[in-house]
């Protein structure tokens, strides 16, 4: 079972947090793994310049810092009885404080509520947007009206192979670590697991036009071929999650598969909202060796559209920009 050590929950002791709170605390226990706690003061600026004898930034900083901490110091201590809590205020634009906390003290998982109730509908261009395009651990989004436990997980995964070499070695790798992700999380939340690829036939436009015109039957046969390559594709990666995870815990959770036909773009948030799912598992990063592309439009897309929870995962080669300094 894939298992996290060291959890980073970030909260807004001025919003709702209980619900991503509880849900920190509960995987903490669930995983044995050590939990910090924490928030983020935004520099201040005001007084610079100020005549002398007024107040100046600094003293200003240490009474937005010392009020955040003890808000967070409340928040936090009703949950002090289930587990050892870490607590602290980072100072500093919220996304780069994170990461470099990150960084700092290896952390594998980052889970915080957005930062807007609207959830995605202002999610580009925010600290949110910043912490899954640049994070090098998964980012849990917990949307504040999220159920206390998950009835359905949905985990995206992509079995293309018409990709370059170097890239599919990295797109399987990633597969795997979805699926490994999304496997324990069912099972520790007696959850429904279902495993969604979405496929397209290259050409089928073509073959239909005036240009080509191929008979349907060939058409249909040529989409059915490419329909199949795509489902041993999912069907393959199972079978090697099976070794990795054991066959028990796949036999226990049944996990349905949806082999999708049509863009991911489109695709996976319609089958999210049809199936009513409570957390979408999927990967942030699209194409590699490409220099500032952090997450790929499809996945800004898919994010974009999604109306539940989501846990946003990097491959294992991803290296953030951000550094510690």
């Amino acid at each position: 079972m894939q298992r996290f050590k060291q959890l980073l929950c970030v909260v807004d002791p001025q919003q709702p947090s209980d619900m991503v709170l509880e849900r920190a605390v509960s995987l903490a226990r669930n995983n044995q793994a050590a939990l910090t706690v924490v928030s983020v003061a935004p520099h201040v600026t005001a007084g610079l310049g100020m005549p002398d004898g007024g107040l100046i930034s600094p003293d200003i900083q240490k009474v937005v810092t010392a009020d955040l901490r003890q808000r967070l110091e409340q928040a936090v201590a009703r949950f002090r009885s289930q587990i050892t809590i870490e607590h602290k205020v980072l100072e500093g634009i919220p996304f780069l404080e994170i990461i470099r906390e990150v960084l700092r003290n290896d952390h594998d998982l980052v889970i915080k509520a957005p930062e807007d109730p609207d959830w995605i509908n202002r999610l580009f261009g925010s600290d949110d947007m910043h912490l899954l395009r640049k994070c090098p651990c998964p980012v849990w989004l917990i949307k504040h009206a999220a159920s206390k436990t998950y009835r359905r997980i949905l985990v995206a995964v992509d079995v293309d192979e018409d990709h370059p070499s170097d890239e599919l070695a990295v797109r399987h790798q990633l597969n795997v670590k979805l699926l490994q992700l999304a496997v324990s999380l069912a099972l520790s939340e007696f959850a429904e697991l279902h495993v969604a690829h979405a496929w397209d036939a290259i050409g089928e436009g073509a073959m239909r036009s005036a240009f080509l015109g191929r008979p349907e039957v060939e058409v249909s046969a040529y989409i059915e071929q490419v329909r199949q390559q795509h489902d041993n594709g999912l069907e393959k990666l199972l079978d090697e999650v099976i070794v990795t995870q054991g066959n028990d815990a796949l036999q226990f959770l049944r996990p349905m598969k949806h082999v999708v036909k049509g863009l991911p773009r489109t695709e996976i948030p319609r089958l999210a909202k049809g199936l009513d799912v409570d957390l979408v598992v999927m990967g942030t990063v699209a194409r590699t060796g490409i220099p500032g592309l952090f997450i790929g439009n499809t996945a800004e897309e898919i994010l974009q559209q999604i109306e539940c929870s989501v846990l946003a995962v990097k491959p294992q080669s991803f290296v953030t920009p951000v550094t510690v300094d």
